[in-house]
C-alpha cells in the first residue's frame, strides 16, 4: 500500500474537520507554526495542503490574516 504523503493527510485531516463541523464555516485555521507543531512537520507540506483545499474551494486565504473555512 502506498505511503500517503504528509501534505494529504494534513488536507485529509483538515478536510474532514470541516465536514464534520469541527471547523465552521467563517472559522479561522490555527497558525501555520500552531499547524505545523500539531501534524508535526515543516511548514511546506502543510502550505502544500492548504493550498490543495484552497482549489477544492473548502478555504480561502486573506493576506496578512489567516485562512479561513470558507461559507
Amino acid at each position: 500500500m502506498p505511503r500517503i504523503s504528509d501534505r494529504q493527510r494534513i488536507a485529509q485531516d483538515i478536510r474532514s474537520k470541516i465536514t464534520s463541523g469541527e471547523y465552521k464555516p467563517g472559522d479561522k485555521l490555527p497558525s501555520l507554526r500552531e499547524l505545523t507543531a500539531h501534524y508535526g512537520v515543516s511548514a511546506e507540506p502543510v502550505r502544500s495542503a492548504i493550498l490543495i483545499l484552497q482549489a477544492e474551494g473548502l478555504l480561502e486565504g486573506h493576506q496578512g490574516k489567516g485562512v479561513y473555512v470558507t461559507g
